[in-house]
């Protein structure tokens, strides 16, 4: 178990995984009595899913990839235990081939990629995430590299951002809350969270406050994924995660908002369907699906779980298995 020395509790009570058992069961069928069975762990965190693969499925090895330096250290110190049955990955999550060749393979039987900020992330007052304290505006997950939130704010323009807040944040006053902005950064430029929640909670309307929920929720979703590209690295991940995964391998996908999840259900339906010719007599064998859908539609977290856990309210989980080889557009094909 790990004690941070820095006054936080172990790491293993400091995440509750979101549909822990459900995912287990959903990824037994891939991993069980295959010999040298491989399970990546897309998005490790501090590490609470990929612990339960590993005690459940004493055979298994797990690499798990982790753009957060933070969250690669946590996650080794409590996996450790497992020896070399465990591999940890530093980089986004796009990186699953060279992820897999540090265990010298090619492809896995399960994955798993539970997407959005993680709990370690939300709890670091530093890192800006939450709009429930004060803190810098940085929500970068890699604390290294890149813009942070406080960039985004300051330098674009009036229809970029308009367009991230509407498009990333789904929010309503995208417009309004832009123009706010600009007037706000000519006088000073922004630097903290609580000055922007300020501003959103004088620009949001009262009467949409009162019904959709703290006025700062969606402009928050909506810089973090700009400035961590989440989008459009997972509309390259899920592909490329399908491309590495092993012939009856599943993989499974929590998402926690609807644009994320839409690229997902869209991926899976793709190799869930007949690629074949409208009018084609005979479906010819590299027409067929290549994907079984392990889930109708997507699961949502028991009312138990969501009660225990409120994080996990808004989870929706997919889980897709690979029923046959393919030659993927890719070129690679399935291994």
């Amino acid at each position: 178990m790990t004690t941070p020395t820095d006054g936080q509790p172990p790491t293993s009570t400091r995440h509750v995984p979101v549909m822990l058992s459900r995912i287990l069961d959903l990824l037994a069928p891939a991993l069980d009595g295959v010999d040298g069975a491989v399970h990546l762990d897309g998005t490790l965190g501090m590490g609470g899913h990929a612990e339960a693969v590993l005690e459940r499925f004493g055979h298994a090895r797990v690499v798990g990839i982790d753009r957060d330096p933070q969250a690669i250290e946590l996650a080794s110190e409590r996996l450790a235990r497992f020896g070399d049955r465990f591999v940890a990955h530093h980089g986004t999550y796009d990186e699953v081939g060279p992820a897999l060749e540090r265990l010298g393979v090619d492809s896995a039987q399960s994955m798993l990629f539970d997407l959005g900020v993680s709990s370690l992330q939300l709890d670091e007052v530093g890192r800006g995430f939450s709009y429930s304290r004060n803190a810098p505006l940085d929500m970068r997950m890699d604390p290294t590299v890149g813009q942070t939130a406080a960039d985004v704010l300051n330098t674009y323009g009036h229809g970029d951002l308009a367009r991230v807040l509407k498009e990333y944040g789904e929010e309503r006053f995208a417009g309004k809350i832009a123009s706010a902005v600009l007037r706000e950064r000519e006088t000073e430029p922004f630097t903290d969270s609580a000055r922007l929640v300020e501003l959103l909670e004088r620009t949001v309307p009262a009467a949409s406050q009162r019904t959709g929920g703290h006025p700062a929720k969606r402009t928050f979703q909506a810089l973090r994924i700009e400035v961590n590209s989440e989008l459009s690295i997972w509309a390259t991940t899920v592909h490329r995660a399908l491309d590495h995964l092993a012939v009856g391998g599943r993989l499974a996908v929590l998402s926690y908002h609807s644009l994320e999840d839409r690229l997902t259900k869209q991926a899976f339906a793709a190799g869930a369907t007949s690629s074949a010719p409208e009018g084609l007599p005979v479906e010819l064998p590299e027409h067929a699906p290549w994907l079984r859908l392990a889930t109708r539609g997507a699961e949502q977290p028991d009312e138990g779980e969501r009660a225990v856990n409120r994080r996990s309210s808004s989870a929706r989980l997919r889980v897709a298995e690979r029923t046959r080889t393919t030659d993927r557009p890719s070129g690679r094909g399935n291994r």
